[in-house]
């Protein structure tokens, strides 16, 4: 298994709905100046990749989401 978090698994994430919602959960640790830019750029996200019917692929979505989450998250709490 692949830890990605402290306490979050990739494998836990299964469906788009639940990453939706990790990912807005993410933008609320982020400066509130940047949660409106963030959240517009999770909505765009997910319109252009709402089609996406190959398995693997959603999969590597979701990976790539929670890892560039994770760096965000790092890299906001390292300035303040």
């Amino acid at each position: 298994m692949v830890y990605l978090g402290w306490c979050l698994r990739s494998e836990s994430i299964q469906t788009s709905k639940q990453l939706y919602k990790y990912l807005l959960r993410e933008c609320n640790k982020l400066p509130p100046e940047t949660h409106n830019y963030y959240r517009n750029f999770l909505r765009q996200g997910f319109t252009q990749h709402s089609d996406e019917s190959d398995p693997e692929r959603v999969r590597q979505i979701i990976n790539r989401a929670i890892e560039d989450a994770r760096w965000l998250v790092k890299k906001y709490s390292k300035s303040q």
